[in-house]
């Protein structure tokens, strides 16, 4: 993945591409009833990679859009990154078998860290850790509990462990089209030697340049939703906006 490469995201409710904010399940928005012609959308854009997220997977525990990240999966070629209710090995190897590129995990990765070793000897860097943070203290279970733990000193536990990517998403900027929690990313990014792909509150090809310009080098990449699917700014805009 090059520097700061742009990740559109598809996240999936009820079998729709939708967006929520501050990941609050009563408020969200459709955008698309065909979340696979969605994905193949972003890919002629210009796409490098796609998110995904399962969010009823999130909210219920396990995951529930199985069948459809295949088809989202198959419909295209850029590699795919998916989230939501992976809480067992063998939802993570059914998901990693289906194609996707990486599983993410969340709530597995506060309640059972010690379990990831195992899986980052099995599937390397196929596994990732989605760091959701509220306050700068770790959300679980769909953003739906926040915990008393430092989202800092977790990711250092999850590199120790042999995380070699971090998602990290600021709960108070997502959907709020506000530009990225700068100052935690970059100290995230000076906390670990992994890297780290930043989501929450990109809105503009400024926001973008003003990430590049923390000038992190393990910072690699930025996700995107809402602002693309509100059509605020353009997925070629945001490109640009990484050299700037």
């Amino acid at each position: 993945m090059s520097a700061l490469t742009i990740i559109p995201a598809i996240d999936l409710k009820g079998g729709r591409c939708v967006r929520l904010r501050q990941g609050r399940a009563c408020d969200e928005t459709v955008y698309s009833d065909d979340p696979v012609r969605m994905a193949q959308c972003w890919e002629q854009q210009g796409a490098a990679w796609l998110h995904v997220v399962d969010l009823d997977g999130a909210f219920q525990g396990f995951p529930v859009h199985m069948a459809l990240i295949e088809k989202i999966v198959a419909a295209v070629q850029i590699p795919v990154e998916v989230g939501g209710g992976l809480r067992t090995d063998e939802q993570v190897e059914a998901l990693l078998s289906a194609g996707a590129a990486r599983a993410v995990l969340g709530t597995r990765a506060w309640t059972s860290p010690e379990t990831l070793a195992r899986l980052v000897k099995r599937f390397g860097e196929r596994l990732t850790v989605g760091l959701d943070a509220r306050n700068g203290q770790v959300a679980i279970k769909g953003w739906t509990e926040t915990t008393g733990t430092d989202a800092l000193a977790l990711a250092a536990r999850l590199e120790t462990l042999g995380i070699q990517t971090l998602i990290y998403t600021d709960i108070a900027q997502d959907g709020m089209l506000k530009g990225p929690n700068t100052t935690a990313i970059a100290a995230l990014c000076d906390r670990v030697a992994c890297r780290v792909i930043a989501s929450g509150g990109v809105a503009s090809a400024a926001h973008v340049t003003a990430l590049a310009a923390l000038d992190k080098s393990n910072l690699a990449g930025v996700i995107v939703g809402k602002a693309l699917y509100d059509g605020t700014v353009s997925f070629a805009e945001l490109q640009l906006g990484r050299n700037a």
